[in-house]
This record gives structure tokens, C-alpha cells and sequence, in this order.
């Protein structure tokens, strides 16, 4: 699995090196063979079983996961004669999903989203599609097809009896649909914030705000091209989608729309969300100084008179007066309350 990250030869390399990046663990390689009537699933495949996969009529499906060896990467290349930029891009992950027709077969590039402990991770996922089979080759441990491999051992559905642009379009509608549960949950958190901006907003809201913001501009940019890979897919004059399966990457293109939509949903929000907390913390502090202003503006002529009588002069007649005390008290307490109802009439309080 990959961060947002792109993991980059250095510069001057040789285009079309392969080469590991990071420590990775084992690639698993099955191929799948099949058709209305038969099925075989074969583990760690060898070449020639590889070679004859390619001439045989049945839908073959070589199944990749944890794209980390170099080495068999480019074994299976020269196999199914992969150009070698188009492998280079397969274990240089955190590429821009993109699709490119060969003469031979078409290469596509689909980011697939993951939610782990909090974190957005992806997982890259290359295609290759010729006639009668496809490649795919996942960054991560693969498990988000395990369903697809399900309906195939045990026959569920359609997909035995259709051919390779049907196994095409499962896998894709899988990569496209694992963002729905993704946005789920970033809907839910951004719901619970939203409560917590109106309520009571302080810093470690800012701060998820923020974080929010990041993984969504992040997802944006993962998930926004795999649209235009559809479309293209759709658009394309070739034989890899037929008129009869066109409906069905249409809706994967309808979904793609939808993810993207949410995701340009959830940004609006956050960026209002935002502007409330702004709001927010502004009338505070407003509420705060409108009250400490008032309580010096009491306290102003409080302080004057204390300040007149404070002084050291002979000559001060009130000095003399025997309820002086008291009546000053007085008056500063009657002056003190008059203000106070002034305030409240005007409704500054």
C-alpha cells in the first residue's frame, strides 16, 4: 500500500528500469483460467503455463499481488510482451491514474483508496487487457478483489459466462466503489464537527479541520482522473468494449462522477465549517472585550471620584463632612447601577 507519495527513480536513469522500492514482502501470482464450463485457478503459475494461457480460448486472468520483485515483474513483461515504461510505471507507485492503448492491448492505471486506523493509504492497481486476458497488478496485498475471486471459484453471477471486458469491468467497478465506504466515514466525521463548531469551538478543531481538508484536496487529486480513464475507456473504438458492455462501464463512470461530487461536497463543507469556527472564535472575543470594555467603563468615574478625594490637599470641605464616607459610597453605588441599567436599556449587555 501506498501514501500520496510517489516513489521516483533518480534523475538520469534509464527509461524502462526496474528497480524495488522499500522493503515490500512477497508477490503472489495466480492465474485464473475459465469459461462457461471450466474453471482452474493456479498458484505461483510457471512461464510456459504463462505461454499457454496466451493461446488457449478461454478467459485468462494473471492475478499479481504485492508488486515488489523486479525481477518477475519483468519476467512476466517479456511474457505477455508489456512495453517496458509500462512496467517501469507498475512498480514506480503512486502514479496518476491514466489509460494508454497498445497495438496489442490496452494499460490502465487506477488508484484504489483504503481507510487504516485513520490514515488514507492507496493502492495502486495496473491493468493490462488483451484479447482473452488480462493482467493486474496490485501495490498492496490484493484483498479488495478477493470477492471477484470468490464468484469465480464458485461460479456466482455472470462473470463465467462473459469474457474479458466483463472481468475488466468488475475489477474496475470494485476500484471505483471502494471509495463509497471511504467517504462514509469522512461524512460521519465531518457530521460530528460540525456539532462541535456550532457548539463549543476551540483549537483541536482547527486542527481536524484541517487534516480533513488535506485528505480530501488528497483524494481529489487521486480520484478525479479516474473519470477521464473511463471515459476514454467508453470512447475508444476498439474491440475491448463492446456495444453490450458499454452500459456497464457507463455506470462505473456514473459512480466515478458520484465519488467525486461527495469528495467537492465534503470540501464546500469543511471550507463553511471553517468560516464558522472563524465566526465563531471572532464573537467570543468579541462577547469578551464588549464585556471587560463595559466593566471599565463602570468603573472609569468610580475611579475619578476615588481619585478626587484621594488627594492630600487641606482645603477639601467634604473632608470634614462626618457621613462623607458613606455618602460617596453612596454615590458611586447609585452612579454604578445607573450605568449598568443604561447598558442593559441599550442592549449592550
Amino acid at each position: 500500500m501506498e501514501t500520496f507519495g510517489k516513489r521516483y527513480h533518480p534523475p538520469g536513469t534509464p527509461p524502462g528500469t526496474l528497480s524495488r522500492h522499500g522493503a515490500g514482502g512477497e508477490t503472489c501470482i495466480r492465474l485464473f483460467e475459465y469459461d462457461a464450463e471450466q474453471f482452474s485457478e493456479i498458484l505461483s503459475p510457471s512461464v510456459t503455463q504463462c505461454q499457454a494461457a496466451l493461446g488457449n480460448t478461454k478467459v485468462d486472468w494473471l492475478d499479481v499481488t504485492g508488486v515488489y520483485d523486479p525481477a518477475a515483474v519483468n519476467q512476466l513483461g517479456e511474457t505477455f510482451g508489456l512495453h517496458p515504461l509500462a512496467l517501469e510505471d507498475i512498480l514506480n507507485s503512486g502514479q496518476r491514474p491514466k489509460i494508454d492503448f497498445h497495438e496489442q492491448y490496452a494499460f490502465l492505471i487506477l488508484n484504489l483508496p483504503h481507510l487504516v486506523e485513520g490514515e488514507i493509504l492507496l493502492e495502486q492497481i495496473s491493468l493490462f487487457v488483451g484479447e482473452g486476458h488480462l493482467l493486474s497488478f496490485c501495490n498492496g496485498d490484493g484483498t479488495a478483489f478477493e470477492p471477484v475471486r470468490e464468484r469465480l471459484r464458485q461460479g456466482f453471477g455472470r462473470i463465467r459466462t462473459r469474457g474479458v471486458s466483463y472481468l475488466l469491468y468488475t475489477l474496475v467497478d470494485v476500484v471505483i466503489d471502494s471509495a463509497y465506504p471511504l467517504l462514509e466515514d469522512l461524512g460521519e466525521q465531518i457530521e460530528d464537527l460540525e456539532e462541535q463548531v456550532l457548539e463549543k469551538p476551540d483549537k483541536r478543531i482547527l486542527n481536524t479541520l484541517h487534516e480533513l481538508k488535506r485528505d480530501l484536496l488528497l483524494l481529489r487529486r487521486a480520484l478525479w482522473p479516474q473519470r477521464e480513464v473511463i471515459n476514454r475507456l467508453i470512447q475508444h473504438d476498439a474491440e475491448l468494449v463492446d456495444a453490450t458492455m458499454r452500459p456497464y462501464f457507463s455506470d462505473c463512470y456514473d459512480h466515478a462522477v458520484q465519488v467525486i461530487d461527495l469528495i467537492e461536497t465534503y470540501r464546500e463543507m469543511l471550507s463553511g465549517m471553517l468560516d464558522i469556527y472563524l465566526s465563531s472564535v471572532s464573537n467570543r472575543m468579541n462577547d469578551i472585550m464588549r464585556v471587560l470594555t463595559i466593566v471599565g467603563t463602570i468603573f472609569i468615574p468610580l475611579t475619578f471620584i476615588v481619585g478626587v478625594y484621594g488627594m492630600n490637599f487641606e482645603n477639601m470641605p467634604e473632608l470634614k463632612w462626618q457621613n462623607g464616607y458613606y455618602g460617596v459610597w453612596g454615590i458611586m453605588i447609585v452612579l454604578a447601577i445607573g450605568m449598568l441599567a443604561a447598558f442593559k436599556w441599550r442592549k449592550w449587555l
